[in-house]
């Protein structure tokens, strides 16, 4: 049986792990294993996370089954006062995928973004993720694309898609 729990400061070092263990698999044939390593390191070193939490507002949520944990999401709500919600991450476990995670993720993340009465749910997801797929079949739309400088010369080359 799949559950979804809201990420506590306990959870930080099983996000990150998750990260570790996803990043690779999923970015292998998109980035360089130079820029998974430095993008790892940036987004969720345990600093980093705690300070998406707790300055950026951030809300995680993570997937398990029993004692094990196999994916997680990060959404923010009103996303820069905007009243759009902002998913900032969802990733599962290649092994665990198909398995009905994401959906559970994607569709918890969803309901949030609903119940607070956020107009739509806006993500960013690399122009070459074949993870844009999914998303389509969720509702999403591509509204623009974006180039966004990250640091140490690299970029994240993106879509930016709306479910409303």
């Amino acid at each position: 049986m799949i559950t979804i729990v809201d990420a506590e400061e306990s959870h930080f070092p099983i996000i990150n792990s998750l990260a570790h263990r996803t990043w690779p698999h999923t970015f292998k044939d998109i980035l360089s294993s130079e820029q998974i390593s430095y993008m790892l390191e940036w987004m969720y070193s345990i600093p980093a996370i705690k300070e998406q939490v707790e300055v950026k507002r951030h809300q995680y949520i993570l997937v398990k089954s029993g004692d094990e944990y196999f994916g997680y999401a990060a959404y923010e709500l009103n996303y820069n006062q905007t009243g759009s919600a902002k998913l900032h991450k969802i990733y599962v476990l290649p092994e665990s995928q198909g398995t009905g995670a994401g959906k559970a993720l994607m569709d918890e993340v969803i309901n949030r973004f609903r119940k607070a009465d956020n107009k739509s749910l806006l993500l960013n997801v690399n122009r070459d993720n074949p993870a844009i797929g999914f998303y389509e079949h969720k509702g999403f739309k591509i509204i623009k694309t974006e180039d966004i400088d990250i640091g140490n010369g690299y970029y994240m080359n993106d879509f930016v898609m709306e479910l409303k």
